[in-house]
């Protein structure tokens, strides 16, 4: 996966806040579609997306993201596919 071009493509088009270790490796490339505060204090909570590693499946999350994201546009059905719930932090 070229991290960088995956980076580029979404900051292009959504504000994107880069993290350091998530603690889930194993879904690498993870992306967390956070929601809009009217959307959070409605209720919705952040996405978790792994193994976004397809510029198809970038592009998606992009789309939704324009959408409105999280509690204001319904998640893409391929996005089903990608998305976990993390683990709880201790």
């Amino acid at each position: 996966m070229d991290h960088e071009r995956q980076l580029a493509r979404l900051t292009a088009r959504v504000p994107v806040r880069v993290s350091d270790c998530l603690g889930v490796c194993e879904h690498a490339n993870v992306i967390v579609v956070q929601p809009g505060a009217a959307a959070r204090a409605a209720g919705a909570r952040p996405v978790w997306l792994g193994l976004v590693n397809d510029p198809d499946a970038t592009e998606d999350v992009a789309a939704w993201v324009q959408a409105g994201g999280p509690g204001v546009a319904p998640c893409p059905d391929i996005l089903g596919l990608y998305r976990f719930t993390p683990p709880r932090r201790e």
